[in-house]
């Protein structure tokens, strides 16, 4: 499984466009806003997007939803959870910023193990709770997409609606610090990092 990043949108969200390098089938996760900055990346590299997945529900990362859905005609996963996020608009002077759209409802709701095939590849469901109730990561061959879980040198935050400090220190501890160190971390803002890197600088340590 290979990705492509593209950051989308004023809050600078990073999309990743997930994909089979064999049958170029691809996932794109987390389009936030600006669906025409992703559209051109899809058509470089000749992808075919077969799904949209959301690794939580917060607007600058499900705001370009219904373009994707439009234009590819693809189903939309997201964690049970966080399926009421989609839908409303959870800010409205921030979607105006943003220029994002309501979200269609979920065609899958995911649940911790899940796995989602994209070609010849899967990505496992790993179900992190704190930054959001249905925050996930999708753990791939070699890579963790992290959502607002866990950034570089940092951690997501749990004072928006739905936020639990003690759920978001539990997920870092015995979700993402128990993965082997050479895991590439690709988190929902900033730059990329690696599990062995947060382990020591990460404030909750396995």
């Amino acid at each position: 499984m290979r990705y492509k990043m593209v950051i989308v949108g004023g809050l600078e969200t990073n999309c990743y466009l997930v994909y089979c390098p064999g049958t170029k089938e691809c996932a794109v996760v987390d389009p936030g806003a600006d669906a025409e900055k992703i559209y051109p990346v899809i058509a470089e590299e000749g992808l075919r997007p077969t799904l949209l997945i959301n690794t939580h529900g917060h607007i600058d990362h499900i705001g370009a939803n219904r373009n994707i859905m439009d234009k590819y005609g693809v189903p939309l996963l997201i964690h049970a959870a966080d399926k009421d996020l989609l839908g409303r608009m959870q800010n409205l002077e921030l979607s105006l910023f943003l220029g994002a759209q309501d979200s269609p409802p979920a065609d899958r709701l995911l649940a911790d193990g899940d796995e989602i095939v994209i070609g010849n590849g899967k990505l496992l469901v790993l179900h992190t709770p704190g930054h959001t109730p249905g925050s996930i990561g999708l753990l791939g061959d070699g890579f963790l997409l992290s959502g607002d879980t866990l950034f570089f040198e940092g951690v997501g935050r749990t004072d928006l609606p739905g936020g639990d400090q003690r759920k978001l220190e539990a997920s870092i501890r015995d979700k993402l610090m128990v993965l082997p160190d050479d895991i590439v971390v690709l988190p929902g803002h900033g730059p990329l990092t690696t599990i062995g890197r947060e382990r020591p600088a990460n404030i909750y340590p396995a």
